[in-house]
């Protein structure tokens, strides 16, 4: 017994001698990993962006960008506004002309002079006090499905005027002006065109012409527009969408199978605004991120994303939106002065006369 306890004191002896005797091996320094950052930006329902341009700007700055849809823009707006003493997101982009006055009559965004807006056409800077840059533009207008005009021998509509005739009963949809920021365009257009002593008058005439109403641009041009197997051959989006139906078409067509009004005074110029949402706890990096929107890189990314078109001279587009682009030559222009001086009231009396 007693020679095995010497015999196991030798043992551990030996092997703290040997421990002793190894030459150590210094540890190599771990790097910490840099802290990876959350940018939450509100977008509308219709926001999309390639993943690869995503992933340029959080590898650019240790982030992870998160976008929160919430509805259509004037939805969207509302949930921002009635959030705004602790915001959802760190930044709201989407917010247009037709809506911005009310956004910054709540005062939901704080200043910010991205240096990128010096390249910026001062047609499209609204705000003096870039609470709301601009980011992109587009013109609202009546599209049509050529095939089914065609095939049952019908001319298409080309003016305003037209969509009261009988021939077009029960042929137009469009979107609710107090929720969709197309359907906001298009009654603009028509109060541009028609003057505020008649547009109604034009208005009860569609009602009269059964003109189906909807809530947002998606359920329109993808549920009830016949293009895409709705009943409803006349449709409200965009001058963008003709070329935009060539590029993503199931099968190679040599032209778009939609059409365009683009008369005088049925287009409505729709720009769209990105703001710094008050309240945010990731100022800086907000700042990186409009800075980024305003750049040629992720601006020649949203033609082919959003239907819209960049404000950046220096982006360039796709050769197939060059060709088959509708641009109006007169689209109607209203100063967000007068929409914010009307826009409730206007949206008060088409509901009216439209819904009730």
């Amino acid at each position: 017994m007693k020679t095995n306890c010497l015999l196991h004191k030798f043992l551990v002896g030996f092997f703290l001698l040997l421990c002793a005797c190894t030459p150590s091996t210094p540890e190599t320094p771990v790097e910490p990993s840099p802290e990876i950052r959350t940018l939450t930006v509100m977008t509308h329902d219709s926001f999309d962006v390639s993943e690869e341009i995503v992933r340029l700007f959080e590898a650019e700055h240790d982030a992870e960008v998160i976008f929160l849809k919430t509805g259509d823009t004037g939805t969207a707006l509302t949930r921002a506004i009635l959030a705004k003493d602790a915001p959802l997101a760190d930044v709201f982009y989407g917010i247009d002309n037709t809506f911005l006055s009310r956004a910054l009559d709540e005062d939901i965004f704080e200043p910010y002079e991205s240096v990128l807006l010096a390249e910026i056409p001062d047609e499209f800077k609204i705000d003096p006090q870039n609470r709301a840059l601009p980011v992109d533009f587009g013109d609202v207008c009546p599209n049509y499905d050529k095939r089914y005009f065609e095939e049952r021998g019908l001319n298409p509509p080309k003016t305003l005027e037209d969509l009261i005739k009988p021939e077009f009963d029960s042929l137009l949809v469009v979107q609710n002006p107090a929720t969709s920021s197309p359907g906001l365009a298009f009654l603009l257009a028509t109060i541009g065109h028609f003057g505020e002593d008649r547009y109604l008058e034009f208005w009860q005439r569609l009602v009269e012409n059964n003109v189906l109403v909807v809530s947002n641009w998606e359920t329109a041009y993808y549920s009830e527009f016949s293009r895409w197997g709705g009943t409803r051959p006349i449709v409200i989006s965009y001058g963008s969408s003709p070329p935009f139906e060539v590029i993503f078409a199931e099968e190679e067509v040599d032209e778009p199978p939609t059409g365009v009004i683009t008369s005088d005074g049925a287009c409505f110029r729709q720009i769209e605004f990105v703001g710094i949402l008050k309240g945010t706890q990731n100022r800086d990096l907000a700042e990186k991120w409009i800075d980024f929107m305003l750049s040629p890189t992720f601006q020649e990314d949203m033609p082919l994303r959003m239907y819209v078109f960049p404000v950046h001279p220096e982006a360039h587009l796709d050769q197939i939106f060059m060709e088959y682009l509708a641009i109006p030559e007169k689209p109607i222009y209203l100063s967000i002065e007068k929409i914010s001086a009307n826009r409730e009231n206007w949206i008060q009396a088409w509901t009216e006369t439209v819904l009730r």
